[in-house]
């Protein structure tokens, strides 16, 4: 039983080091945060004759949604991490966290999109996302709000609603740093 305790304790001790790491890189700016929008009303994909100019239209962030993008630009300002740009795919849901969580949306780029019900755009769409990442630098991070299955797609990370993907630019590329949970 003492043996037990201590494992899950040093396991704990471990992702806090972990955390804090994470943290830290991120506090020093030059990262990427591709961040899956918050939570949405049920429902898989979007409506039959959805479309991108109307919200009426789409699967929306539920008001529970609302609240957790408001926590997680939160959990961001408490931890120090600066934003040095925040770019949303078009679909209302992904503006809607960034507004919430940011204050604001400096770019919608259709590179974004959600590829769900869409898988022959995946290519096209990662072979855009790719470069950006790869040679973003600045002194604060690059925030990307976007879709499960457009994160999947690019890093092969299913990642939760509200959930960020951290990515390390590296030359040519980039790595997948770590994932921070959903507030």
């Amino acid at each position: 039983m003492r043996l037990l305790l201590f494992a899950l304790l040093a396991g704990a001790s471990v992702l806090a080091q972990a955390d804090e790491a994470l943290w830290t890189l991120l506090r020093g700016g030059g990262q990427v945060l591709f961040i899956r929008h918050a939570s949405t009303t049920p429902g898989v994909g979007d409506p039959d004759g959805f479309r991108l100019e109307d919200c009426g239209t789409q699967r929306n962030l539920s008001e529970e949604g609302r609240a957790e993008a408001r926590r997680l630009g939160e959990l961001l300002r408490r931890q120090k991490v600066p934003i040095a740009s925040v770019v949303s795919s078009p679909w209302c849901r992904c503006v809607d966290t960034g507004h919430l969580a940011f204050g604001r949306i400096d770019e919608r780029w259709v590179a974004l999109s959600n590829l769900f019900g869409r898988s022959p755009n995946a290519s096209a769409q990662v072979k855009a996302m790719r470069p950006r990442i790869a040679t973003f630098r600045g002194k604060g991070n690059l925030v990307l709000v976007s879709h499960g299955s457009t994160a999947y797609a690019l890093t092969g990370v299913s990642p939760q609603q509200a959930e960020i993907v951290v990515l390390t630019p590296e030359g040519s590329g980039f790595r997948v740093a770590g994932r921070i949970p959903p507030p």
